[in-house]
């Protein structure tokens, strides 16, 4: 009896014959490595017809999200990491103390009026 092996077995359809020397145009690259502080390498591949000033300096490294640069001795650093901010913290930015209290005053004149007029509507 025979066991049912085959030839193809876990090859794709359409595949060629396995070490095919010529698979198609390969383009001609330029490979850069970029390097994070963290001492994570990452290489990537430019196409070479591609003007110089439009391949990036900087890339985010894929493993831990650092800015990565070309200079392996010297790999971009953060200046300065900003911590999260609330929304009272932007607003704060924004208005001085003096403008603050005006704007709270105007608020609690708008929401005493208001309820004295829904009052004065559920006594009538």
């Amino acid at each position: 009896m025979s066991n049912g092996g085959s030839a193809i077995r876990g090859s794709r359809v359409g595949a060629g014959p396995m070490g095919e020397a010529d698979r198609g145009f390969q383009a001609e690259r330029v490979n850069l490595n970029y390097y994070c502080s963290n001492g994570h390498s990452t290489a990537r591949a430019f196409a070479a017809n591609v003007d110089p000033v439009e391949i990036p300096e900087q890339i985010d490294c894929p493993n831990c999200g650092l800015p990565s640069g070309q200079d392996k001795d010297n790999p971009p650093v953060i200046a300065k990491h900003e911590p999260y901010k609330t929304h009272l913290a932007y607003v704060k930015e924004r208005r001085t103390e003096d403008e603050a209290k005006e704007l709270l005053e105007e608020a609690v004149a708008a929401v005493r009026e208001r309820r004295a007029r829904l009052a004065e509507s559920a006594n009538n």
